[in-house]
């Protein structure tokens, strides 16, 4: 069935504007009566009927409304050490549809990419509808944000707000299976590296401040394959996976 994000929910009605009210009425020829899925962006699936429908605005009639089902247990937010050029983009792609809840870019020491401010206004705005997409794509009851562009120390400062906070080192030896089998709680923040890793002065300030330091196994991963791992490991523990 169709599904579409629309902050014009209630219980009872709904209402779909703008480019996706084109798209349901031009591309996907739908009509009076047929069904779609609506979500409001928090978690919620309304199963709504097609009451009116035009090319600017479907009017549809909402019939039941349950939490959805595409939205983990387990909310994760990935703190993603810039990289280069557009990995960034698959990441948020590919991290969007394994249930990721939040992804924060952060500068790191070894970051060769280093957009100015305007600049990385544009990659976030593109970033964030990367993330729309790919919710609509997948299932999702909720469109993670792309967060602002942060220091590193900032994002360790908002890491441990967390219950649990890890990072990913090169040179860590703890297994992440050893911290999620005893730890795992309803929110997980993770941090990940650019293509150069930390700086042991980074790592070892992350480590000074609460964060976990460990390892994705034996293999040197690329910054693009190592929050996908991280995530589904975590899922998996979860039971969402």
């Amino acid at each position: 069935m169709p599904r579409f994000f629309t902050g014009q929910v209630n219980r009872e009605r709904a209402l779909i504007v703008g480019e996706d009210a084109r798209h349901i009425a031009l591309a996907l020829r739908m009509k009076a009566g047929e069904r779609l899925t609506v979500c409001d962006a928090d978690g919620q699936d309304y199963q709504c009927v097609i009451e009116r429908i035009s090319p600017e605005q479907v009017e549809l009639r909402v019939e039941e409304v349950a939490p959805s089902a595409g939205e983990p247990g387990v909310w994760i937010t990935l703190y993603q050490a810039l990289p280069k050029g557009d990995k960034m983009e698959t990441i948020v792609q590919k991290a969007v549809e394994l249930g990721v809840g939040r992804i924060v870019p952060v500068l790191t020491h070894r970051c060769v990419s280093r957009p100015d401010d305007k600049s990385m206004r544009k990659k976030c705005e593109r970033y964030n509808r990367i993330a729309l997409e790919a919710a609509k794509q997948c299932g999702r009851g909720r469109v993670p944000e792309v967060a602002p562009l942060v220091g590193f120390r900032e994002a360790v400062a908002q890491m441990r707000a967390d219950p649990l906070a890890l990072f990913f080192y090169e040179n860590a030896d703890q297994p992440l299976r050893e911290v999620l089998s005893g730890r795992l709680g309803d929110r997980v923040s993770i941090l990940i590296g650019s293509e150069g890793g930390f700086e042991p002065s980074e790592a070892a300030f992350a480590a000074e401040n609460g964060l976990v330091p460990l390892s994705l196994g034996s293999r040197i991963l690329r910054c693009e394959t190592a929050p996908l791992a991280a995530i589904t490991a975590i899922l998996y523990q979860a039971g969402d996976i």
